[in-house]
């Protein structure tokens, strides 16, 4: 699936893409199989990981940080009771997934070097592609957290902002399950934060533009199964609370260009032993 130059000026012009039908419906179930064997086989004891954007430098402990080459499992922020206990099964407690499922997993390193999604990240100027970070989320039914309107450059940064994020939608994401949520043309107002390691440990944001997000300008991607959503590293997008009773799976990649400097302040980092990888 080659882009055609309409779709490459919508790109460039609001700073998304949706795609329908990019990915099959058995290739969304079998993604969605893989994930709930893996939270099967992952045993939390002594690991209590919460995912927020709300506070993340809080919540940025050693386990979120060392997993830029890892697969571990991040709990949502509600899936606690105060005591300490869950409120509803492991299965639908976990947050997400993250961040090195690409290269560790067989199931979700074949579906991230489909030759489709190589010829798509052409397509939008990656020359010389390397597969950086995954993820998959599961917004997780009736506890579901949102996501603060934010850019993939703040946490992802590259020099120059070379980079393309592929939202991938396992099953139909609606405005009742918590769909992606972004600001059209919001890429050209430029990089407001970077997410980055404080010399004496943990993270910090480095803020260059405090003002507020527009975020009466923020529109609603409800898509289908199988749709994917291309995103600009600038876009600012968010996603809202589930308080629905059904989940919204999906898995997303993001890719840049061998040719761009990655900053060692980047949050993300990998040991010598597992370099980036490309197609």
């Amino acid at each position: 699936m080659s882009l055609n130059l309409e779709q490459i000026a919508v790109y460039e012009r609001v700073g998304f893409l949706a795609l329908e039908n990019f990915v099959s419906d058995e290739s969304c179930d079998r993604l969605r199989a893989r994930a709930e064997e893996l939270v099967g086989d992952f045993d939390p004891a002594g690991v209590v990981s919460i995912f927020s954007t709300h506070e993340q430098t809080r919540t940025s402990d050693d386990y979120f940080l060392e997993s830029g080459d890892k697969i571990r499992f991040f709990f949502e922020e509600n899936a606690f009771l105060p005591g300490g206990t869950l409120r509803q099964s492991k299965a639908r407690s976990i947050n997400k997934i993250g961040h090195a499922l690409h290269d560790l997993d067989l199931v979700f390193d074949n579906f991230s070097r489909s030759p489709e999604i190589k010829q798509l990240v052409s397509d939008l100027g990656i020359i010389d592609p390397l597969l950086l970070q995954s993820m998959y989320i599961f917004k997780q039914p009736n506890i579901g957290g949102e996501v603060t309107c934010h850019q993939d450059a703040t946490f992802l940064y590259t020099e120059p902002p070379r980079m393309v994020g592929l939202w991938f939608a396992l099953e139909d994401a609606t405005l009742q399950n918590g769909c992606l949520c972004a600001i059209p043309g919001g890429h050209k107002l430029g990089l407001k934060s970077r997410f980055v390691r404080a010399k004496d440990g943990g993270t910090r944001f480095d803020i260059f533009d405090d003002s507020p997000w527009p975020e009466k300008e923020l529109r609603p991607l409800e898509v289908e199964k199988g749709t994917m959503i291309v995103l600009h590293p600038l876009l600012p997008h968010m996603s809202r609370e589930n308080r629905s009773a059904k989940s919204r799976h999906a898995y997303t990649l993001h890719v840049i260009d061998a040719s761009v400097d990655y900053p060692k302040s980047n949050w993300l980092r990998r040991s010598a032993k597992m370099p980036l990888r490309g197609f």
